[in-house]
């Protein structure tokens, strides 16, 4: 499966997911992304590989030992990892093609906002009736 940026200068592959995917509420999470979670999986480091632009890279350490990389171009964050563990986390979002498998759970939901409810509201395929 092949995954990429925003701007297609950062380009990946993975051979599987070997953890499940999971929504990520925490903040760091929420601030790295811009939005109420993150999709992330784990892949095994030998099921990873960087296809291109492994040189647009910039990389923050948003808490010890956690690094988030980003693409220097249009700031697309693909992947990231503790450098001591054996998988990458891998952004869902990122993939070029459905994984095939669904989210397993929600974690750091005590970090959740109350503006994120999503119960009980209008929900639309694209945009909403009458919007131009």
């Amino acid at each position: 499966m092949k995954g990429s940026c925003l701007c297609g200068a950062v380009e990946y592959e993975i051979d599987s997911i070997d953890i499940p995917i999971a929504h990520c509420h925490c903040r760091t999470c929420r601030k790295a992304h811009a939005a109420a979670f993150n999709t992330g999986a784990g892949v095994m480091r030998e099921h990873f590989r960087w296809l291109k632009g492994e040189d647009k890279l910039s990389s923050f350490e948003s808490s010890p030992g956690k690094l988030r990389y980003f693409c220097s171009v249009c700031g697309s964050h693909p992947v990231a990892e503790r450098v001591n563990q054996p998988h990458v986390i891998v952004r869902v979002a990122t993939l070029d093609e459905d994984p095939g498998i669904t989210p397993q759970m929600h974690i750091w939901t005590s970090h959740d906002v109350p503006w994120l409810e999503y119960e009980d509201i209008p929900t639309y395929h694209e945009w909403q009736p009458g919007r131009k």
